[in-house]
């Protein structure tokens, strides 16, 4: 059986960060619903644009340069996930809330860009 989950590695501008828990992401296509005609029935569908993005935790082991990363405005995120796929998101800069904790040293980041690419393994 293929691997399709566990260890997964996060790249911000070339640094790698201990990336840990569980990734989300978005790959930013549009997101699509159904339009309802006046008699209920499906009379085609509507596209609303999505905001391409990454989002989880890594760890500050004290070496971490946070304002760096805090500080990003344009660029290149991969999230390399434990199938194999790399997923890139261009033209990106920090987007969450910069916001830690000191139970496990963790620093919650989202990422929002232009745009996401899959990369299969």
């Amino acid at each position: 059986m293929p691997r399709v989950g566990g260890t997964i590695e996060l790249s911000v501008a070339g640094v790698v960060y201990s990336a840990k828990g569980a990734f989300t992401w978005n790959l930013g296509k549009p997101k699509r619903g159904a339009v309802l005609s006046s008699s209920l029935a499906v009379a085609g569908y509507k596209e609303e644009p999505q905001v391409p993005y990454v989002e989880g935790a890594i760890t500050d082991a004290g070496t971490t340069d946070l304002d760096a990363m805090l500080n990003l405005t344009a660029g290149t995120v991969a999230l390399r996930l434990a199938n194999g796929k790399t997923l890139v998101l261009a033209g990106a800069f920090f987007a969450g809330e910069g916001e830690g904790n000191t139970e496990e040293g963790e620093v919650a980041v989202r990422f929002e860009g232009e745009t996401m690419e899959e990369v299969p393994a």
